[in-house]
């Protein structure tokens, strides 16, 4: 018989929770640690979840739907300079606040994984708030995902130099983001200005 009170979701949370106690945490989320912290044998998770693969791919789900869902409200009502600058903050603020479900929502679902079909689609909406907002600028549809994977690995070499310690000057971190959010402005203003020619 099931654990009274454990159930999928609450494995789930459990897992969740663990992730989220550190950047690393998605990479060393073990079904051992999940038990231990749910005060029951690793043979009574597989009464809920089953395996290690599936309990991760529903961490993931868990993390890109917050991040779909953070993104997509900063960004309702705004165009342009302020969609762009509205979602790297978002992104940065949950990185922040949420250092192991910021990592969970970075590692791309295998798209030919049937069980990843749900996270596949949930990163599939994450990334078309991405686009939605550079298409703001009136970028061409040919440059839209080059634009795309450029503002996310600025933003996101950005999250990953800050979380690591890589600043170590005593400059306002927070106006250096600021700096590079002008700079992809910029950017992709000018790449929606030559594809206009």
């Amino acid at each position: 018989m099931p654990r009274a009170g454990l159930s999928r979701a609450a494995v789930t949370n459990i897992a969740v929770d663990l992730v989220d106690s550190s950047s690393d945490g998605f990479v060393t989320l073990t079904l051992a640690a999940v038990a231990a912290r749910a005060g029951v044998a690793v043979p009574s998770l597989y009464k809920h979840i089953g395996s290690l693969a599936e309990l991760r791919r529903a961490v993931a789900l868990v993390a890109m739907s917050e991040l779909l869902r953070r993104t997509s409200t900063a960004t309702v009502g705004v165009a342009g300079d302020d969609a762009l600058r509205a979602l790297g903050r978002e992104i940065r603020a949950f990185a922040g606040q949420h250092p192991g479900l910021y990592a969970a929502a970075q590692v791309a679902p295998d798209p030919t994984d049937p069980a990843a079909f749900a996270v596949a689609q949930t990163a599939a909406d994450t990334v078309a708030v991405v686009a939605a907002v550079l298409r703001g600028f009136g970028l061409p549809e040919a440059r839209t995902v080059d634009a795309v994977r450029a503002t996310r690995a600025a933003i996101h070499g950005f999250i990953e130099l800050e979380a690591h310690g890589g600043f170590g000057m005593p400059d306002d971190v927070d106006r250096s983001f600021e700096f590079l959010l002008d700079a992809l402005v910029t950017g992709v203003a000018s790449w929606a200005r030559k594809g206009a020619q």
